[in-house]
């Protein structure tokens, strides 16, 4: 982000394991899941950040990242003309024989990128989430306030705060007084006292406030050396750390029922939940905005074609499938062949999924090369299914990469 303007660079941190949404995540790093169809988890704040003029941006990776750097090398190519690029960064071991202790020791690590581009700031951003989001606008009350770090918060409801960062504003609504890694009993908001703001793992630094913090971080030996859990309450505790209030983002093309939405699909139940939201006939997330697209690589096949006695309605159906059976309340990656009497319903399947002839698939989520044979049931027995297969809490059904069906 140049042209007269402040310079930006943007750090996505894309290292980790994503252990809670295996087995999509068995064979790949989790920004690569596919989600929607078509897209990897990446490609939303891939597209954020380009379509906000971020055009320089370094995707720090570590776990399993040969699907996800593929992904960026031959999707993401930016004009190297006027100096853009989006490139994966692999674990250097820059500072020793180690690979990241945490997400601080990640940015710490690499250093030298922004070293080399020396920008004004510094938008550090999570590369695991599902939403639509200008930066300019966190970027430009970040200058305003002048602030070392400004964190993206959206509002949940207390009782989840669990899973999250969670942080209390001042009394001007602005300064963080708090910032809580994860707590189980956390103060609610004074206008709202069932919900708080949960950290979206978006970040915006100022480039002199992120290297101190890194170095302070690197030097305290009972450091965690996480983001959520080292650097922000101490940029909090010094005075320095301002919140962003993602309700007050917007983005063009935007509906009233998608605004605002973001979604961490770091389970089973929250991908095949995110998944749901996309396929109502108002849409609680909408692909088709394209005032601010969702980029990703456009596979070169046939559009999806239907034979006799094929059907599909509330459902997204990608390019390359085959559907000669009946497909309801689903989403099919590209390659998807639903072979004829063949029922899928309420599922996910990922590219180059076989349903045969006369199978069922139910509240099940199939990734990619996985042949469900003929007759076979998926989501009929959930003691049959809860022995041969990975089940969620909420009984959702998910079989691996090429996973055998028995």
């Amino acid at each position: 982000m140049r042209r007269g303007g402040p310079s930006v660079l943007g750090i996505v941190l894309a290292g980790g394991e994503g252990k809670r949404l295996m087995p999509l995540t068995a064979d790949r790093a989790k920004p690569a899941v596919t989600f929607g169809g078509t897209y990897r988890l990446v490609d939303f704040v891939l597209s954020n950040l380009v379509n906000a003029d971020v055009l320089r941006i370094c995707v720090l990776t570590q776990y399993k990242s040969h699907s996800l750097d593929r992904h960026i090398t031959t999707t993401w190519r930016m004009s190297s003309l006027l100096g853009n690029y989006i490139t994966p960064v692999p674990a250097q071991q820059r500072l020793g024989p180690r690979w990241y202790l945490g997400s601080a020791d990640a940015l710490l690590q690499s250093l030298n990128l922004v070293h080399d581009e020396q920008p004004d700031y510094v938008a550090v951003f999570g590369a695991d989430h599902v939403y639509r989001m200008d930066p300019r606008q966190m970027l430009q009350q970040h200058i305003e306030g002048g602030a070392g770090v400004t964190v993206a918060g959206i509002r949940i409801p207390r009782v989840e705060s669990s899973a999250f960062g969670v942080i209390t504003p001042g009394s001007d609504g602005q300064t963080i007084e708090t910032f809580l890694e994860k707590p189980a009993d956390p103060p609610g908001l004074p206008d709202a006292p069932d919900t708080v703001f949960a950290s979206m793992g978006n970040y915006v630094f100022t480039t002199k406030a992120l290297v101190e913090a890194l170095q302070r971080d690197a030097e305290d030996d009972d450091s965690v050396h996480d983001m959520g859990g080292s650097i922000l309450p101490q940029l909090t505790a010094r005075g320095e750390a301002q919140l962003y209030d993602f309700g007050t983002n917007h983005v063009p093309g935007e509906t009233t029922r998608d605004r605002g939405y973001w979604r961490d699909v770091g389970t089973l139940d929250a991908y095949y939940d995110a998944h749901m939201d996309l396929i109502a006939e108002r849409p609680a997330f909408n692909l088709f905005n394209r005032s601010w697209p969702i980029y990703t690589h456009s596979y070169q096949l046939s559009p999806a074609r239907f034979n006799a006695g094929g059907m599909a309605s509330e459902s997204i159906i990608s390019a390359g499938c085959l559907i000669r059976g009946q497909v309801t309340r689903s989403v099919l990656s590209p390659g998807v062949r639903v072979d004829p009497g063949a029922v899928v319903q309420g599922s996910v399947l990922h590219d180059n999924v076989i349903v045969g002839r006369g199978a069922v698939v139910r509240g099940a989520v199939l990734d990619k090369n996985v042949e469900v044979p003929p007759g076979a049931t998926i989501g009929v027995n959930p003691d049959r299914d809860a022995e041969l297969y990975t089940v969620s809490k909420s009984g959702i059904i998910a079989l691996g990469k090429g996973q055998l069906v028995s």
